[in-house]
This record gives C-alpha cells, structure tokens and sequence, in this order.
C-alpha cells in the first residue's frame, strides 16, 4: 500500500495532470505544469496522506519504516504529522492560487531534498526507508527542476 501510494502521489497523478492540461492548453508553459501538478500531488497530497497517518497512527512511521520499538518515539512522529499537514496545505491550495506554486515548490524541495539526505546517511536503511528515500530524492530534484526553469 505505502509503495502504492508513494508510485500514484509522486508519478502517475502528476504525469497525467500535466498530460491531461497541457491537451486541454498545448501553448501552456510545460515547466510550470511540472511545478503545479507536481507540488499539488507530491507535496499536497503526498505530505496530506503522510501526515495524517503520522497523526492517526504515529507507530507506523515510528516501527515500520524506522524500526524504532520506543514508544516515546511516537510522540515525535505526531508532531511531525502536523508539520506534514502544514506543509501540504500549501501544495494543496496552489492548485488554486498559482501563486504559491513558486513557495510551495521551494519548501519541498527543502523538506524533501533534507529528508532524501538524512535517509541517505543512515546506512542500515530498511526496504520502506530505501523507497521514501528515492522518492524525497526524485521529488526533490523536480522541485529543485521547476525554480530553475521557473
């Protein structure tokens, strides 16, 4: 379900969001579409899921993808749950305010590119880790595309 989730937020809803406008408006300006569809779907979407599950059910992040038994542990994966919940606030509503496309786009790739770095230094990664560690990485580095193009 996670990789799932990780495949449909980060990949397919975006590329056809993109697809889907740019056949509606071909003059539309392409690298703008990435940002847009990408911040909405991997950044709104994605961190909205994340953060909710943090919150709901902080033992997931905590056990599951860091192997981390204390239950103490949990108290800071809410807290993270409600940075997430912040953070994709902002990339859910510049689907409507395009505006904050260009902010949205810089505090993911922030947030990602730091998260994707700090997976990459822990060399005793589980399979989950390895799998939201690409993909912080790939969403990152389309952030990072999309100020440059911007």
């Amino acid at each position: 379900m996670y990789l799932g989730m990780i495949t449909l937020t980060m990949l397919l809803l975006p590329l056809l969001s993109i697809g889907g406008e740019y056949a509606l408006a071909p003059d539309a300006d392409l690298a703008f579409l990435i940002g847009k569809w990408f911040v909405f779907w991997a950044m709104g979407v994605r961190l909205m899921l994340a953060g909710l599950r943090q919150i709901l059910d902080p033992a997931f992040t905590a056990e599951t993808i860091f192997k981390i038994k204390d239950p103490d542990a949990r108290k800071v994966v809410v807290e993270l749950g409600f940075g997430n919940v912040a953070i994709a606030l902002l990339g859910l509503l510049s689907v409507y305010r395009t505006d904050w496309v260009t902010p949205a786009a810089i505090v993911g790739a922030v947030f990602y590119g730091l998260a994707g770095l700090q997976h990459v230094r822990n060399r005793a990664r589980t399979g989950l880790e390895n799998i939201a560690m690409a993909s912080d990485l790939f969403i990152a580095a389309v952030a990072i595309f999309y100020l440059i193009a911007a």
